[in-house]
């Protein structure tokens, strides 16, 4: 694992035990875009035999030691890589993953990022979901109730951003200004992830297409300063109280146009760089709030993800609750790797399944850490400081292409001809030292299949005492660019031919 001290075998020993025993001879599948989902827990240092599953269903395919032991993947059939298909892959492979699923020897356990009726249609008669259940993640997640369930949970005013709900009909931007007391105004709306379901709005045209969204709406000040997500895992205690363990938070570029990544929609996570303590632990404190509140009024249990603005003065304000696993999740993994424990995905597999993860340490000795870590300080069991990143990789040009002249998902260094050189394979961020101007190129598109423009061609990761990825809250560092360009160097035209284009 890079220059990194390996977390406890005895404690990983000891999470796939447990995990073991909450499945109980059930096959684990996996189901998530990305094939390779929960690699960072059965691949890389101290790896968690129970957490490979029997089946993974995704759109991409896994590689190397990141693979199930059976993949269905919707990309080896289509052959196509682009918007439209990371977004309808389920739909092209229900039928066969719904047969894939009841030819299992038992009843499944699915594991997603929340529960769905065709996930239930999936596991069948006798199945299992282990995820958040959905009515409970959309209830909980709905923007224009976030500032109220902040209040709720006794967050200070100080981490709150200045907003206003709106039931019915937006009204004119000068109104809305007044009320926020702001210029610049984010207008959200839903429970949809990624980005959707928020605008930035500086003029009556932007309000305009804020109010194509259906209501109600939270309308809030524009916080100028970095975006960050945090893990947060709450983990019910035998006296009917939760412990909450919080993570150390990130900071997340958004809006990146050099990298081909819209207004309000993230380029990736770096937990490399250090956080200001006061804000770091006024932010552990304000979750722990949170992950209580949540058990004691809807008993919440398992993951789920706070999005936060760290302003320019370090101040950290709220903005955003992700009931699920998150996009983050695969990479922050490793944070807790970093300090001698499995990744918080174990666990959480653990308690939806009813289990209980013991080897886990007290919460609030966890908590004291992950202010420490998150400050710059040296996290037990790390040998250095620093953490994970990911940067995202997208295709910015206008015509399909190919990925060409590369070994595969591996680990690569730019080289001084702008392409990237072959270094080892890899399957986990950690396997990559960005220190020595490594990455770990995840989920790379076979040579056959045709990327249409705006396609994900998957995800650049490593561990660093930085630099990592960025160099600004919109803007990539000298690092991330030289990645994206090199990779860009190994794209070349193509013309889908109809096999790439149709499902047979």
């Amino acid at each position: 694992m890079s220059a990194l001290t390996m977390p406890d075998a005895a404690l990983a020993e000891e999470a796939s035990r447990e995990l073991a025993a909450a499945l109980d001879g059930r096959p684990l599948v996996s189901v998530e875009r990305f094939g390779a989902s929960m690699r960072t827990l059965y691949t890389g240092p101290a790896p968690l035999a129970a957490a490979r599953p029997a089946l993974a269903v995704g759109c991409y395919p896994g590689w190397g030691e990141a693979v199930a032991r059976a993949v269905l993947a919707a990309e080896d059939r289509t052959g196509v890589r682009g918007s439209a298909q990371r977004h309808a892959w389920a739909d092209a492979v229900d039928a066969e993953a719904a047969r894939a699923l009841a030819a299992l020897p038992h009843p499944p356990v699915i594991a997603a990022w929340y529960t769905t009726a065709r996930l239930r249609r999936w596991a069948g008669p006798g199945g299992t979901v282990a995820a958040i259940d959905g009515r409970l993640r959309a209830d909980i997640e709905d923007k224009a109730s976030f500032d109220a369930l902040l209040r709720a949970a006794g967050v200070p005013d100080r981490m709150r951003i200045p907003c206003i709900r709106v039931e019915g009909r937006l009204p004119g931007l000068a109104d809305l200004q007044r009320h926020v007391g702001a210029r610049r105004l984010v207008v959200q709306a839903g429970t949809d992830s990624g980005g959707r379901g928020t605008h930035f709005v500086d003029t009556p045209a932007d309000l305009e297409r804020a109010a194509a969204m259906n209501g109600p709406y939270k309308v809030g000040a524009f916080i100028p300063g970095w975006s960050s997500n945090c893990t947060v895992l709450s983990v019910p205690c035998g006296d009917g109280s939760v412990a909450v363990y919080v993570d150390r938070p990130s900071h997340k570029a958004v809006g990146v146009a050099e990298a081909g990544i819209g207004p309000g929609k993230s380029a990736g996570n770096d937990w490399s760089r250090p956080w200001p303590r006061q804000a770091a632990a006024e932010l552990v404190d304000a979750a722990v709030r949170i992950g209580v509140h949540l058990w004691r009024t809807r008993r919440l249990a398992g993951l789920f993800g706070l999005d936060a603005i760290l302003t320019p003065d370090g101040q950290p304000l709220f903005n955003e609750i992700n009931v699920r696993n998150q996009g983050t999740t695969e990479v922050s993994g490793v944070n807790q790797q970093l300090r001698g424990l499995p990744p918080f995905l174990a666990a959480h597999l653990t308690v939806l399944l009813g289990g209980e993860p013991r080897w886990l340490p007290e919460a609030d000795t966890f908590n004291h850490a992950t202010v420490q870590a998150a400050s710059g300080g040296t996290a037990p069991s790390c040998g250095r400081a620093g953490g994970p990143f990911y940067l995202k990789l997208r295709h910015r040009g206008d015509g399909p292409v190919r990925l060409s002249g590369l070994r595969g998902p591996g680990v690569y260094r730019p080289d001084p001809a702008g392409r990237l050189a072959w270094v080892r394979p890899g399957t986990h961020p950690g396997h990559a030292d960005a220190d020595l101007g490594e990455v770990l190129l995840a989920s790379l598109p076979a040579e056959e299949v045709v990327c249409l423009p705006g396609a994900e061609l998957g995800t650049a990761e490593a561990v660093t005492t930085g630099p990592g990825p960025f160099a600004a809250p919109h803007r990539l560092s000298a690092f991330g660019t030289s990645v994206l360009d090199a990779l860009t160097n190994h794209l070349t035209p193509a013309t889908p031919t109809p096999r790439e284009v149709t499902r047979p």
